[in-house]
C-alpha cells in the first residue's frame, strides 16, 4: 500500500506532461491555426468590391470575386497571415485588374504587397504607402501606374524590395519632387531596385554617385530606359554586394577606368544600347562569378573574344549589334553552362568552330549577319536543349546537303545564304516540334518535300528566293496553325490550291514568286479554269493602285486577291461588292 502511494504522484505528473504535450499536437483539431481578424477581413472584402477584371484598354471584363465571405480570409488566393490572424502578406499579381485599392491601407500589418501586372491606369498620389511602415517588399510593376512617384514612398524605411518598372503606359512613372536622392535616402535596407523605365531625366547626372552612397546594401540595381546620362561613375565600387546591373538605353557613352573591379561581384550585367564606344574590357567575359552579359545594341564597342577556360561559369552572352571582330576561338566550347548565344551583326568571320556542338546545355544560338564560311555544322541538331538556330553565312560558304536528324527540342530553325545547291530533304519532318522555318536564299532546287506538311506546329514557314519549282504541295492546306507563309522569289508552276487561301490562322501570305499560265483549282467546286499570267499575291496591307484583273477565292472568314499586278481601290471595292464580300472578311 505504501509502494502504491509512492507510485501516484508521480503517474499523476505523467498524466499530466502528456495531457500538455496532446493539446499542443497535431492531432488536436479544435484549436484555431490562425484565424482572420474581423478588421483584417473587413478590407479585403471591400477590396473584392472595388476591383474588376479589365480589358487591355481598362475596359470591365468582369466581377472579381474569387474569395469567399463566409471563409476564412487567411486561407483566401494571394492572402498570408501571421499566427496571430493579421494579414501580412497579398499578392494579386498578374491578373488584369483594374478599379481602387485603397482598402489595402487599413491592412497596417502588411509586410508584402504584389500587384504587378495589372491594369490600374492611374496616378500613385491618393494612396497612403506611409500607413503600411511595415513593408518589406512592394512589386507594383506592369500595371499602368502614371505620374509622380509619392514622397510618402520614402517612409517605407524597412523595404527590401521595391520594384516600380516597365509601367506600359506613356505617360509613365516619374521622379521628380521628390527626385531619386528623396525617394531612396531612408531605404537603408534596399537591397532590390527596380525602377525600369521610370523617367528620372530630372537628375540624370547625378543618379550614380546618389544612388552609390545612398544604398550600401544594394544587389540588384535596375534602371533601363530611365533617361539617365553618362559616364558610369567609379563610386559604384562602393557597393560591395551589387551582383546585379541593368542600365539598358541610357547614353552612358563610356565605361569607367575601374569597371572591371565594379564587375567583379557581378553575376549578371546588361548595358543594352548604351551609346558605348572604344574597346570592351573582356576580361569581364572572364569573371569567376558572371552568369550573364549584354552589351548588344552598342554600334561602336569594339573587342575579341578571349580564350576561355574550361571552368568559365557563363550561361548567357549576347554582343549582338556591337563592332566585335575575329574568329571565334575553338575554346568557346569551354562554356559548359552556356544556354543563349548571340552574336548578331557583328565582324566575326572564318568557320563556325566545331566545339559549339559540344555545347550541350545551349538553348538558343544566333550567330547570324556576320562573315562566317565553312561548312554547316549538322551535329547542331544533336544538342539535346537546343530550342532556337539563326545562322546567315557569308558568300564563302561552302554548301553541303543537310539531313536532318530527329529532334524533339528544336522550335526555330533560321538559315540564310547557306549555298546548299540541291533539294531540301524528305528528312525535315524530323523536326517535328518546329514552329518557325526559315530557309530563305539557301539556293534549294527541285520541288518542295510533301513531308513538310508533317510538321503541324509551324507558324511561319519562309522559303522564298530560292529555286523551288514545280507545284505548291496543296498540302501546305494542312498546316492550320500558320500564320505567316512567303514562298516568293521562286519558280513555282502547276495549279494552285484555293485551300491555301483558306489557312484558319493565315495573317500574311506574301508574293508567290509564280510566273507562267496558271490556273486556280478549287477542291470544293472543282476547276474554275482562271487562266493569267500572275506573279504576286498582295495581302490586304499592300498598297493597291493601278488597273488590273483580279481573281477571289472566298471563304467563310477571308478573301485572297490574287492579282497580276496591283488594282485601284475603287475597282477592287466594286469587285468586293460584286462578290458580296466585305472588308471585315480581309
Amino acid at each position: 500500500m505504501k509502494t502504491l502511494c509512492c507510485l501516484i504522484p508521480p503517474l499523476f505528473l505523467l498524466s499530466c506532461f502528456l495531457s500538455l504535450v496532446l493539446s499542443f499536437s497535431p492531432f488536436n483539431t479544435h484549436l484555431p491555426k490562425h484565424h482572420c481578424l474581423d478588421d483584417q477581413r473587413s478590407p479585403l472584402l471591400q477590396l473584392q468590391n472595388h476591383l474588376y477584371y479589365a480589358h487591355s484598354d481598362f475596359t470591365f471584363s468582369s466581377k472579381f470575386e474569387v474569395w469567399d465571405p463566409n471563409s476564412d480570409c487567411c486561407s483566401w488566393e494571394g492572402v498570408s497571415c501571421d499566427s496571430l490572424g493579421h494579414v501580412i502578406g497579398l499578392d494579386l499579381s498578374f491578373k488584369n485588374l483594374s478599379g481602387s485599392f485603397h482598402s489595402i491601407f487599413h491592412l497596417h500589418h502588411l509586410h508584402r504587397l504584389n500587384l504587378a501586372g495589372n491594369y490600374f491606369n492611374t496616378t500613385l498620389l491618393s494612396y497612403g504607402f506611409d500607413k503600411l511602415p511595415h513593408l518589406t517588399h512592394l512589386n507594383l510593376s506592369n500595371s499602368c501606374f502614371h505620374g509622380q512617384i509619392p514622397l510618402e514612398m520614402s517612409n517605407l524605411t524597412r523595404l527590401v524590395s521595391l520594384d516600380l518598372s516597365h509601367q506600359g503606359y506613356y505617360p509613365t512613372l516619374k521622379l521628380e519632387k521628390p527626385n531619386l536622392k528623396t525617394l531612396i535616402k531612408n531605404l537603408k535596407f534596399l537591397t532590390e531596385l527596380y525602377l525600369d523605365e521610370v523617367d528620372i531625366s530630372s537628375e540624370s547626372s547625378k543618379w550614380c554617385e546618389t544612388t552609390s552612397f545612398a544604398l550600401s546594401n544594394l544587389q540588384v540595381l535596375s534602371l533601363s530606359w530611365c533617361g539617365l546620362e553618362g559616364p558610369l561613375c567609379p563610386s559604384l565600387s562602393a557597393l560591395p554586394f551589387l551582383s546585379k546591373l541593368v542600365l539598358d538605353g541610357n547614353p552612358i557613352s563610356h565605361l569607367p577606368p575601374n569597371f572591371l573591379e565594379i564587375s567583379s561581384r557581378l553575376v549578371s550585367l546588361s548595358l543594352k544600347g548604351c551609346d558605348l564606344s572604344g574597346h570592351f574590357p573582356t576580361e569581364i567575359l572572364l569573371l569567376p562569378k558572371i552568369q550573364s552579359i549584354d552589351i548588344s545594341w552598342n554600334y561602336q564597342l569594339m573587342g575579341l573574344l578571349p580564350e576561355f577556360p574550361s571552368n568559365n561559369a557563363l550561361r548567357s552572352l549576347s554582343l549582338s549589334y556591337t563592332n566585335f571582330s575575329g574568329k571565334l576561338p575553338e575554346s568557346i566550347g569551354n562554356l559548359k553552362f552556356l544556354r543563349d548565344l548571340a552574336l548578331v551583326g557583328c565582324n566575326f568571320f572564318g568557320s563556325i568552330p566545331s566545339s559549339i556542338e559540344n555545347l550541350t546545355h545551349l538553348v538558343n544560338l544566333d550567330i547570324s549577319d556576320n562573315n562566317f564560311s565553312g561548312h554547316f555544322l549538322t551535329k547542331l541538331f544533336l544538342l539535346p536543349k537546343i530550342q532556337s538556330i539563326t545562322i546567315l553565312f557569308s558568300e564563302k560558304h561552302m554548301g553541303q546537303l543537310l539531313e536532318f536528324p530527329s529532334n524533339n527540342a528544336l522550335r526555330s530553325l533560321s538559315l540564310f545564304d547557306a549555298n546548299f545547291n540541291g533539294k531540301l530533304s524528305e528528312s525535315i519532318s524530323n523536326l517535328k516540334f518546329l514552329t518557325d522555318l526559315s530557309l530563305s536564299r539557301c539556293n534549294f532546287v527541285g520541288s518542295i518535300p510533301s513531308s513538310i506538311a508533317n510538321l503541324s506546329h509551324l507558324v511561319n514557314l519562309d522559303l522564298s528566293d530560292n529555286h523551288f519549282s514545280g507545284s505548291i504541295p496543296s498540302s501546305i492546306a494542312n498546316l492550320s496553325h500558320l500564320v505567316k507563309l512567303d514562298l516568293s522569289e521562286n519558280h513555282f508552276g502547276g495549279s494552285i490550291s484555293s485551300s491555301l487561301f483558306t489557312l484558319p490562322s493565315l495573317k500574311m501570305l506574301r508574293k508567290l514568286g509564280v510566273v507562267g499560265k496558271f490556273e486556280l483549282y478549287d477542291e470544293v467546286y472543282g476547276h474554275k479554269g482562271y487562266n493569267f499570267n500572275f506573279q504576286k499575291l498582295f495581302d490586304s496591307s499592300d498598297n493597291v493602285r493601278s488597273q488590273a484583273n483580279v481573281v477571289y477565292c472566298k471563304s467563310e472568314n477571308r478573301v485572297a486577291d490574287v492579282l497580276t499586278k496591283a488594282v485601284s481601290r475603287p475597282r477592287l471595292e466594286f469587285l468586293r461588292t460584286q462578290l458580296g464580300v466585305s472588308k471585315k472578311n480581309l
